[in-house]
């Protein structure tokens, strides 16, 4: 059978998308263990996220899921969401500096690192996020065609990216502390949510690839399309009450951490600034700053 113009095989489809996540996932199970044996392991909890957000990537992409996502913007819709919502904070939080450093320590990614700054991060997750959805765009990703791949793929990049400035261990101005982390979250979930408003109350079809699959399964092509927007506007409510309650109480755990680390600098008469303890909390290096900080003598001066 002959594969329609436009389209590639499904197997070719499934290679462009199981590669790439295959790669990534035997490199963060090789610097596990590297850093494991290094005495530097990786938290349990961030691998749990991390391999939390790989297999629902892989729930979503290779089971009759994706089947159904071409037949409904509503299942095409969760698989969205799912892989640039929830799979990509997943995986930001599975990430540490020390699983980076690698990566980090090629010259073209080192300075890529800008882009997890919210200046940057913020508006190209919110052009992908229209870009994917205009309707001639849209339509060019539907089913086997090899640009839907390529969406898939931005959609977790773009959704890594959103999710840096907020809980990833790249370095963000020294301004983007816990009130700014909160604004730049609700602005992120009201960019989503005009898309979702537009979707719900549309009463114009804008995606045409799904009559079929709508008359299967006796569904109107609005109403289709307005309950992918209801639950784009859903999932986006529970995942920032979710995002704004973990950074309260982060917030709130690693200004504790700083001042412990204060506190143990003044008693032993160590020599200890502000921003060098709050830059050790949010890099994931307090433990390590603490440590430097019982070997130095009173008037030796930490090195970086």
């Amino acid at each position: 059978m002959q594969t329609p113009v436009g389209e590639i095989s499904p197997l070719a489809v499934a290679a462009i998308e199981l590669v790439p996540l295959t790669a990534t996932a035997f490199y963060y199970a090789h610097r596990s263990m590297v850093l494991s044996w290094s005495g530097r392991p990786v938290p349990a909890w961030r691998q749990t996220c991390f391999w939390a957000g790989y297999f629902l990537i892989c729930l979503m992409l290779f089971n009759p899921w994706g089947y159904l996502a071409d037949e409904l913007v509503i299942a095409h819709m969760i698989e969205h969401l799912a892989i640039g919502d929830i799979a990509s904070l997943l995986i930001v939080l599975g990430l540490t500096r020390s699983m980076l450093q690698p990566i980090l320590s090629i010259r073209l990614f080192n300075r890529l690192g800008f882009l997890a700054n919210p200046y940057f991060a913020y508006p190209f997750w919110t052009v992908n996020l229209f870009f994917w959805h205009i309707p001639g765009i849209y339509d060019s990703a539907y089913g086997g065609a090899a640009v839907h791949g390529i969406e898939h793929a931005m959609f977790l990049f773009f959704g890594c990216l959103m999710w840096m400035p907020v809980f990833g261990p790249l370095p963000t101005p020294t301004w983007f502390g816990a009130g700014w982390k909160i604004v730049y979250t609700v602005a992120v979930r009201f960019t989503a949510a005009v898309l979702g408003n537009f979707l719900m109350w549309s009463q114009f079809v804008l995606y045409e690839n799904y009559a079929e699959g709508q008359a299967k399964w006796g569904i109107s092509a609005v109403a289709d399309q307005s309950t992918a927007g209801v639950i784009m506007m859903v999932e986006g409510t529970f995942l920032i009450l979710g995002v704004l309650t973990w950074t309260f109480f982060d917030a709130s755990k690693r200004g504790i951490r700083k001042q412990e680390l204060l506190d143990l600098a003044f008693e032993r008469g160590v020599p200890l600034e502000n921003r060098r303890a709050e830059l050790a909390v949010r890099s994931g290096y307090a433990d390590l700053l603490e440590q430097k900080i019982r070997r130095a003598t009173r008037t030796e001066v930490l090195d970086d």
